[in-house]
């Protein structure tokens, strides 16, 4: 399986007013800095718990449709399937009808099921054949990310931006990483 970003969030969880305002930073000289480590600070939040908080578009690219009919989609929270498109020997795509098909949002991960009586379809390709198209996050604006998502954003970009350069180490501030522990998506192997 693999995923690719179409549409990136339209908004970041904090904004740079929000930022500078905790950083104590009252020039613009670093506006351009502190948004790139908001950006940063988001990315890394998604990547340690699993969680996308701002919506944003994702193609799921599967290499066939299990036998069971339920499809484990790895992206949380899932506000909607957009399409599942199913691509011939001849790539050539079909389209499956919503009808066919409906949507586990409370499962984690979610997941994607046929109804009763349907068969999994079958691919041309031996690779990437089948596509679920997903809208994830946790809703469209900052408001809809919880508060606990937001605060350990904050004490990250703090943490970077105070210490800009002074290691090389990817290790998140432990106080933002005790923050974000309660919210990481639990993967069973």
């Amino acid at each position: 399986m693999s995923f690719v970003l179409i549409t990136p969030p339209l908004v970041e969880p904090i904004s740079l007013v929000e930022a500078k305002a905790h950083l104590r930073v009252t020039h613009a000289d670093d506006d351009d800095f502190i948004s790139r480590l908001i950006i940063s600070a988001r990315r890394q939040v998604e990547a340690r718990t699993g969680l996308r908080l701002i919506s944003q578009v994702w193609r799921l690219s599967f290499d066939c449709w299990p036998n069971d009919g339920v499809l484990l989609l790895p992206l949380s929270p899932l506000l909607n399937v957009i399409d599942i498109k199913i691509w011939g020997a001849d790539d050539a795509v079909s389209e499956i009808d919503p009808a066919h098909y409906f949507v586990d949002l409370t499962a984690s991960p979610p997941r994607l099921a046929l109804r009763s009586g349907r068969t999994p379809p079958k691919p041309g390709r031996l690779i990437n054949g089948v596509e679920v198209t997903v809208t994830a996050g946790f809703g469209t604006s900052a408001a809809s990310v919880p508060s606990e998502l937001k605060q350990a954003l904050l004490l990250i970009v703090g943490a970077w931006f105070a210490h800009r350069g002074d290691t090389d180490t990817h290790a998140l501030p432990l106080f933002a990483d005790e923050i974000l522990r309660p919210f990481r998506v639990r993967r069973i192997s």
